[in-house]
């Protein structure tokens, strides 16, 4: 009865409904953004996109923190670097990029509450093209509450919008007939509006991380024994929540996060695997895992509504076993990495990292190395180095099936 309660309790608090789409009710060509603009007047805030195709918008607001999020039709964006501009009047920084197919997303932090005075779409004159313009003024705390409740109610549902919810599965581990392939989904972190970690000289996380989670399943296929499942496999924003559920649905057997994150000693450098635990290793460990876990926060995603101590019950009845078949992997992952590549010491580590939260999946998080070392930067960008960490990672794979099935009996 009890492992029936969390199957059918899993089902339902694991579901993710993606709460925005396209806003457009008809097609238009894929805009472009020429230019992003933002200046500081005495009367407001103003923030301009130069774009080549007049387009459609939703503007909502958020709070703790403060933020303002645009939705537009996908667009290209041609000006990443636009994304180390920071504070600017009422604006703190902002980001833009892929939220979902279809639907670009800006995401400005904001300072403190604020209205918006003006949002609009300018058509092009003297040889400017159609700028969207956005307008903010100060506020107060209620006002901005009582903005962001009308606006929640008055917003239309997106065309895009959909349920996603994963099916619901045994949480006993299945044997696989004789000669099935065994599934492994691949996690590039971050992407779309969620850059992650970006270098002194303008390397991108969310690249190195798809870039390397491209090759482990390049080298993972060529074993001929595994299917390998990306979350993404192009620059989006994928939730936390729902990177998890792709592997449930997929009916995963390992979950493994790609990640490569910066640090204030540019001296440290090397690889280092993670698995969960809600008590960190060390303090470097918990700044990174509550780094990572605001990843939702970064795309503009509204987590008021997240009940912690219903799932925090069910979960924790259903992930032990999950939880020390993730050691054995992340034990046998460091062994296969070190003879490779660069690792720190102490390279099993633990962390609360969301992202390995699957209650049925063993799940790892990979910390290729740190882009704050010119060392690690130079190496993750070669991509003889991203070659040497697929291959340990299909090692690793391999052999722990092995133990698995050996353990099974098969």
């Amino acid at each position: 009865m009890l492992r029936l309660i969390i199957r059918f309790g899993l089902f339902f608090l694991l579901g993710f409904v993606a709460p925005l789409g396209a806003m457009s009710d008809y097609a238009y060509a894929k805009a472009e953004v020429k230019e992003v603009r933002l200046a500081a007047h005495k009367d407001k805030t103003r923030f301009v996109l130069d774009i080549t195709e007049k387009v459609s918008f939703r503007i909502f607001t958020l709070s703790n923190p403060y933020r303002v999020v645009v939705d537009l039709p996908e667009m290209d964006w041609l000006n990443e670097e636009n994304l180390k501009k920071k504070a600017g009047g009422h604006v703190a920084n902002f980001r833009y990029g892929l939220f979902i197919p279809g639907t670009s997303r800006l995401v400005l932090d904001v300072k403190g509450p604020v209205k918006i005075k003006k949002s609009f779409i300018l058509p092009p004159a003297n040889g400017k093209p159609y700028r969207f313009v956005l307008d903010l003024v100060g506020t107060s705390p209620d006002q901005f509450m009582a903005d962001m409740k009308a606006r929640k109610a008055k917003a239309r549902p997106p065309a895009a919008a959909r349920a996603i919810i994963p099916l619901p599965r045994t949480l006993e581990r299945s044997q696989k007939p004789k000669g099935a392939k065994r599934v492994v989904v691949i996690d590039p972190g971050h992407g779309g509006v969620d850059p992650g970690a970006i270098s002194l000289n303008g390397a991108y996380e969310k690249r190195i991380t798809l870039a390397v989670a491209k090759e482990i399943k390049k080298q993972l296929e060529a074993t001929g024994k595994f299917k390998a499942i990306l979350t993404r496999n192009r620059d989006i924003f994928i939730p936390l929540r729902e990177r998890v559920n792709i592997a449930r649905r997929a009916d995963a057997e390992l979950f493994i996060s790609i990640h490569a994150d910066t640090i204030k000693n540019r001296r440290i450098r090397g690889a280092s695997v993670y698995t969960l635990s809600e008590k960190a290793s060390d303090k470097e460990a918990a700044a990174l895992a509550e780094r990572e876990n605001k990843a939702d926060v970064i795309g503009g995603m509204d987590l008021s509504h997240e009940s912690k101590e219903v799932s925090d019950i069910l979960i924790d009845l259903a992930r032990r076993d999950t939880m020390n078949e993730s050691a054995h992997f992340a034990e046998g992952l460091v062994k296969k990495l070190k003879g490779r590549i660069k690792v720190l010491r102490n390279t099993h580590r633990f962390a609360g990292f969301a992202v390995l939260k699957a209650p049925d999946v063993p799940s790892v998080l990979v910390e290729l190395g740190f882009l704050s070392n010119r060392h690690d930067e130079k190496a993750l960008r070669n991509p003889k180095y991203r070659e040497k960490i697929g291959m340990g990672v299909a090692d690793a794979v391999s052999y722990y099936f092995k133990k698995v099935e050996k353990a099974q009996g098969s």
